[in-house]
């Protein structure tokens, strides 16, 4: 099972495919690009252009009204997002386009200049991928036609300080203490809008009167797509209440650099734009991959080799060990539902793993570490990964292991329980043979699990 668990997750990151997704939803007629799912954009003062949504949920553009189109990719996807796009325009158009990836790109994009930024802490390069964009959006008018290509990752590869005097050795200490306080993302997020020029809105504001354009794929909670890459190009939902809220619940005070700490206490940092500013007026956003996208594709396959499965979305942001409780749980059930048939649990979102120890791992790995015990001799499997192929500090995706893999750990003298509160379950699989390591997947769909029983 621990290979079959494998395989359905291959196949579902071949499913979940980049480009394709891009190409349904933006499409160039020669010189007119039509966007679907946008609906009719409208442009006040432009009579005779209401026809344009000729298909449902479509609008359309055309290229030759614009004297220059900018594009900006950031993310763990950015390298196939701009490559689509420079498909898309190919020929007749070309983009002027900034890129920020976590590892800079294996191929030359023509007119593409690309960053290598820091994730998850933000680096030098974070900082010059920063200032080269804005310092780009700065110079669009009206008549500059923007791609803003967002996915997961974003929030730490791009990065410039509200406040001139912070650092970036600052800046890192926020984000380390940040990513390991344990909150959901949605959360961490709130704080890093505050203290950024580049996030909660602020790159649509840095471009006022152009046409906006982003697509996204989304590694955070359907519903908050403000938090993705931290909303350069959305209305902030969040305010400063709520940073001091996230701060207050999660003991982050004395660890935020003193000019971040000192910069709250004083009141120097503005409030982010909320919706109804100018800077949104034309400015459009549409999700092309999502967390439905991901475990959908994951239920095909599994459903493909016999398993009766069930997809829950209901452990999102709980604690590794009742996440998997509830859904071993969860198996059990299934098995009783559907007697002498194989079945599976499907489920998305992030779980809650703090940082207790200087080991390497991440909460993949510390899931699947959780439930070795609770599945000792019994057949079933569980796997979790990480859809981007970069679990926590570690080099792998994530981790799988089966109703004998408490046994083999103890022959091997491995204790579960030490390699937990050292946070290095990563080193605790790889002994087993069990780390699942792909590289950078060139995609950010959230975490995926995948729990396998066979009949009794």
């Amino acid at each position: 099972m621990k290979t079959t668990a494998q395989q359905i997750f291959r196949e579902t990151l071949a499913a979940i495919d980049v480009r394709g997704a891009l190409n349904r939803h933006l499409v160039r007629d020669g010189n007119n690009i039509y966007v679907n799912r946008f609906g009719y954009l409208g442009h006040p003062g432009r009579p005779g252009r209401a026809d344009w949504a000729e298909e449902p949920g479509a609008s359309r553009e055309d290229l030759r009204e614009y004297r220059e189109i900018v594009a900006i990719a950031m993310g763990k996807a950015s390298l196939s997002m701009a490559e689509a796009l420079s498909e898309i325009l190919a020929q007749k158009y070309s983009v002027d386009g900034i890129l920020v990836a976590p590892v800079a790109p294996s191929r030359t994009l023509s007119g593409w200049k690309a960053f290598a930024g820091g994730h998850p802490v933000p680096d030098a390069q974070s900082f010059a991928a920063g200032r080269a964009i804005l310092e780009r959006l700065a110079a669009c008018d009206e008549r500059s036609l923007i791609f803003f290509l967002l996915s997961g990752g974003g929030s730490s590869l791009v990065e410039s300080p509200l406040d001139p005097a912070a650092t970036l050795a600052d800046f890192q200490q926020l984000n380390a203490a940040l990513v390991q306080c344990g909150a959901p993302i949605e959360e961490i997020n709130i704080v890093r809008k505050h203290v950024s020029a580049a996030k909660g809105g602020r790159m649509a504001a840095a471009a006022p009167r152009s046409l906006k354009l982003t697509f996204a794929i989304s590694d955070v909670p359907v519903g908050r797509e403000a938090a993705l890459a931290s909303g350069p190009t959305l209305p902030d939902p969040s305010t400063l209440a709520d940073v001091e809220r996230v701060i207050r619940e999660n003991s982050l005070r004395e660890k935020l650099p003193r000019s971040i700490r000192e910069g709250f206490e004083r009141g120097s940092f503005p409030e982010t734009p909320k919706g109804g500013d100018p800077a949104f007026a034309r400015s459009h956003f549409s999700l092309i991959l999502g967390s439905h996208d991901l475990t959908h594709s994951a239920h095909h396959a599994c459903e493909a080799r016999g398993y009766s499965c069930v997809c829950d979305t209901q452990t999102d942001n709980q604690a590794v060990a009742s996440a998997a409780d509830y859904l071993l749980g969860l198996l059990e059930q299934q098995k009783s539902v559907c007697g002498g048939k194989r079945v599976a649990v499907i489920a998305g979102g992030e779980v809650s793993s703090p940082v207790t120890g200087d080991g390497v791992g991440g909460r993949n790995l510390a899931f699947v570490l959780a439930c070795v015990p609770k599945i000792a001799g019994k057949r079933i499997s569980v796997l979790s990964v990480g859809t981007d192929g970069i679990d926590g500090n570690s080099p792998a995706a994530g981790a799988v292991a089966d109703g004998e893999s408490l046994a083999r750990a103890r022959a091997a003298g491995l204790d579960p329980a030490d390699f937990a509160r050292r946070s290095d379950a990563y080193h605790f699989f790889a002994r087993l043979g069990d780390a699942i390591v792909t590289g950078p997947t060139g995609n950010n769909l959230r975490d995926l699990r995948i729990l396998l029983a066979e009949p009794d």
